[in-house]
């Protein structure tokens, strides 16, 4: 069985300032604003919603194969992700020009000046998936290339493989017709409760409406929890694990997706599933980065069980 995870690989550059980013627009002048600010730390750190889902999944013991593309400076974040056991094989390399890049300024009161650069982003990853099983594969199509969102969806259904669709951070700039196919016949929805509105306030739909186009949703709500629903009436709420300390909640999300498509990949049921995807956010929370948390094997199952029982399944 394999899981393949397509969608954006990035680096993050995080820089602090440590004053009061107002402090220094001044509001007469905004027609013609030039600033520049003094930091005091800078921390890059590997990101990107398929690479974090990717690093998350090996944690927990899968290997999946990564569907993306990176630019001439992704060696170093390459070779970590072989480490870890991720298969590169799907990864499309675009010499030309740098892997994406986030450059985040934030400030003493939390705000941010963001600035994206998606470079390699760009490029489809193009990959012709030839030792695809549709019997037991299983894959995500998560935020990245605007073509590989549209195509791929479709070549799965296609061939018949389950996928989960997570449109995230693409929703601003994805058409309707191209939201609306992804969504439908795939095997689940997964967003949070933001995203699931603007969903719905494209597509001009109900959420009820969207039972009948996937065969799961499940919303992600921040401390409240998590809620799965499908078409045959099934709707369950699953309680957020209390965090040991809220360190970041940055790839909290990604880290949910690697440990629900475990518990697919085990056998679960989407409900069962989402519990190990609720456990795998803790630790991306508690920890600055959202490939920095680690954790053995036990430990895992130990947090597991200490919130849910007995986990039906070996990891």
């Amino acid at each position: 069985m394999s899981v393949y995870v397509s969608g954006s690989l990035a680096f993050d550059r995080i820089m602090t300032f440590k004053g009061n980013l107002h402090d220094h627009i001044l509001m007469d002048k905004l027609r013609m604003i030039s600033v520049s600010f003094m930091v005091d730390s800078m921390d890059e750190r590997r990101g990107g919603c398929a690479g974090n889902i990717a690093y998350s999944l090996a944690l927990l013991g899968e290997k999946p194969v990564l569907v993306a593309s990176a630019g001439r400076d992704f060696d170093s974040y390459g070779r970590f992700l072989e480490e870890q056991g991720v298969s590169l094989e799907g990864v499309r390399r675009v010499p030309e020009v740098f892997t994406a890049l986030c450059y985040i300024t934030s400030d003493l009161n939390g705000n941010q000046i963001t600035g994206f650069y998606p470079g390699a982003m760009n490029t489809p990853a193009d990959y012709d998936f030839p030792h695809l099983d549709a019997a037991t594969d299983i894959a995500i199509v998560s935020p990245g290339n605007m073509e590989d969102m549209r195509r791929l969806p479709a070549f799965y259904k296609e061939k018949g493989v389950r996928y989960i669709y997570d449109p995230g951070q693409q929703l601003p700039v994805l058409e309707k017709d191209d939201l609306a196919a992804g969504i439908e016949g795939s095997f689940a929805c997964v967003t949070n409760d933001y995203e699931i509105s603007m969903v719905c306030k494209k597509l001009e739909l109900r959420e009820e409406d969207l039972l009948q186009k996937t065969r799961w949703l499940v919303t992600t709500l921040g401390a409240e929890g998590q809620r799965v629903r499908s078409a045959d009436g099934t709707d369950v709420h699953i309680p957020a694990l209390n965090c040991r300390k809220v360190a970041d909640p940055t790839g909290a999300g990604d880290a949910h997706r690697a440990g629900l498509l475990t518990g697919i990949t085990h056998g679960l049921s989407v409900p069962e599933a989402a519990k190990i995807g609720a456990v795998s956010a803790t630790y991306a929370i508690e920890h600055v980065g959202t490939q920095e948390h680690a954790y053995s094997r036990e430990a895992f199952v130990r947090r597991y069980e200490e919130a849910f029982g007995p986990l039906p399944v070996r990891l």
